[in-house]
């Protein structure tokens, strides 16, 4: 039965990881948590829950580059499903063209979860990459803080393809609307050179507080509605944070409310237009899904 979130049709979540079997899918030894499995079937279930048809598959950082999983994961889902994967300097072109022909329209760069806070080193990752995607008209998905998005943000434009901002940029909810670096993700978003996932809502909160995050999803929204979309980042991995687990310990999912994220953001955005626009339009353009219906 589908939920209270009433999305529109053709609604999409942009951000979901797909999980294991660890013994068909090896991790990666440098990784820095070790999760559970989150399977298909599962990801379906909740979107049958919160009346979703569409899914971005965003390849998780204890993978690696070996995108294996994340590409059995498209061909599982089908034509409802598009990624995001990861590469590095053994993906060849050919490696590109193979996943473009299944369906990834990005790739990731994971300058948070790798702990990396030097904005020259992150630029040299994002320009690289989008150097070597941008013939295949695909975007640069990145994972990191405020202050290095702001000391980037110069020299963002210069990107030869869409960057797309993970998780609100990490902001902290607590600090307020006038906190370093907000501002100038604003800018990046007003001015195009930046789209914002609304993603990772309770995992910024904590658990029942989500809504502290309706200021910031008004803001950017009001900044530019083409550039923002939602994802609900499942299965919610702690991704490291607790720094005293061994990594062979399975680090549990947390449990979050993906409704009361969604929720969140009908409370935030009163036009309906732009509501439809963060689950169906924007994501259409952005993952090249069909406009104008629903798988």
């Amino acid at each position: 039965m589908r939920s209270r979130t009433l999305l529109p049709s053709g609604a999409c979540d942009c951000h979901v990881h797909l999980i294991g079997p660890a013994a068909d899918y090896p991790f990666d030894p440098a990784r820095v948590y070790t999760p559970g499995d989150a399977s298909e079937a599962e990801v379906d279930a909740l979107h049958e829950r919160l009346g979703i048809d569409r899914v971005v598959i965003v390849h998780p950082s204890i993978y690696g580059a070996d995108n294996r999983r994340t590409l059995d994961g498209l061909k599982r889902l089908g034509a409802r499903a598009r990624a995001v994967a990861v590469i590095d300097d053994a993906t060849s072109g050919n490696d590109l063209d193979v996943m473009h022909a299944a369906g990834v329209r990005g790739v990731r760069v994971n300058i948070a979860t790798q702990g990396m806070n030097d904005p020259e080193a992150a630029w040299r990752l994002l320009s690289s990459n989008a150097a070597r995607v941008h013939r295949l008209g695909w975007h640069v998905q990145v994972l990191t803080k405020l202050d290095v998005i702001a000391a980037l943000a110069s020299h963002i434009p210069d990107l030869p393809v869409p960057l797309v901002i993970d998780h609100f940029g990490l902001l902290r909810p607590e600090a307020g609307l006038s906190q370093p670096g907000f501002e100038v993700l604003l800018a990046l978003v007003r001015s195009g050179n930046a789209l914002v996932k609304l993603s990772a809502i309770e995992r910024l909160t904590g658990a029942g507080r989500g809504m502290r995050m309706a200021p910031y999803v008004r803001a950017l929204v009001e900044a530019n509605p083409a550039c923002v979309v939602w994802g609900s980042d499942w299965p919610h991995t702690g991704g490291g944070r607790s720094t005293d687990r061994p990594i062979s310990e399975i680090e549990p999912f947390e449990q979050l409310d993906d409704a009361a994220a969604i929720a969140v953001i009908r409370a935030a955005i009163a036009d309906d237009s732009q509501f439809a626009a963060i689950f169906t339009g924007n994501p259409a353009r952005l993952y090249d899904f069909p406009e104008e219906q629903s798988p």
